[in-house]
Parts: structure tokens; C-alpha cells; sequence
């Protein structure tokens, strides 16, 4: 596979990973998405992105969350259930990893 394979479908895969980051897509159905096996997914993310699917992932997901806390009536708890994670103590979790 071609550099410029590589990087469509890393680009589609962060595409993807952005667009459905409130389903809380995991690796498998993300490397299905771009037609590659879970761990080659997994390799080539990291190599082009310099993090693993799941850390980009986290990353959308509470940048998203911030905006919603950053609402004048924004709650720990609609932020959590916007981003779809499971429960707020999971939203301080990835929080407090990426700040």
C-alpha cells in the first residue's frame, strides 16, 4: 500500500472517529469503516497521527464536552451524555488524561 493509501485512509478514519465520537465507535468498527484489520488500523493510526485511535477519540470527545461546559447552562452531565460516554466519573477520567 502507497504513502498517499495510507494517508486517505487515515484521513478517513479521522474523519469518521469525528463525525461518530458521540456513538463512541471502537477500534474494530473504525478499522472495518476503512477496510483494514483492527491491528493494522492500530499501527498505521499511530504512526500517522502520533496517537492511538483511542486516545484521538478521548481527545474529541473532551474537547466536545468542554464546549458544552462552557455553556452558560451546561452540565457535567449533559456534557457526558453529549459525548456519549457512560457516566460522568468516565468524563472526569479522560478529563483529568488529557488535560
Amino acid at each position: 500500500m502507497s504513502s498517499q493509501q495510507h494517508y486517505q485512509r487515515i484521513a478517513q478514519a479521522i474523519t469518521y472517529i469525528q463525525q461518530n465520537f458521540q456513538q463512541q465507535p471502537q477500534l474494530d468498527e473504525v478499522a472495518a469503516h476503512i477496510h483494514l484489520s483492527p491491528a493494522h488500523f492500530q499501527r498505521l493510526f499511530t504512526e500517522w497521527v502520533g496517537t492511538s485511535p483511542k486516545k484521538f477519540l478521548q481527545y474529541t470527545s473532551i474537547e466536545y464536552a468542554k464546549q458544552i461546559l462552557k455553556q452558560e447552562q451546561g452540565s457535567v452531565f449533559e456534557a457526558t451524555f453529549a459525548t456519549g460516554l457512560s457516566s460522568t466519573s468516565r468524563l472526569h477520567e479522560i478529563g483529568r488524561a488529557h488535560v
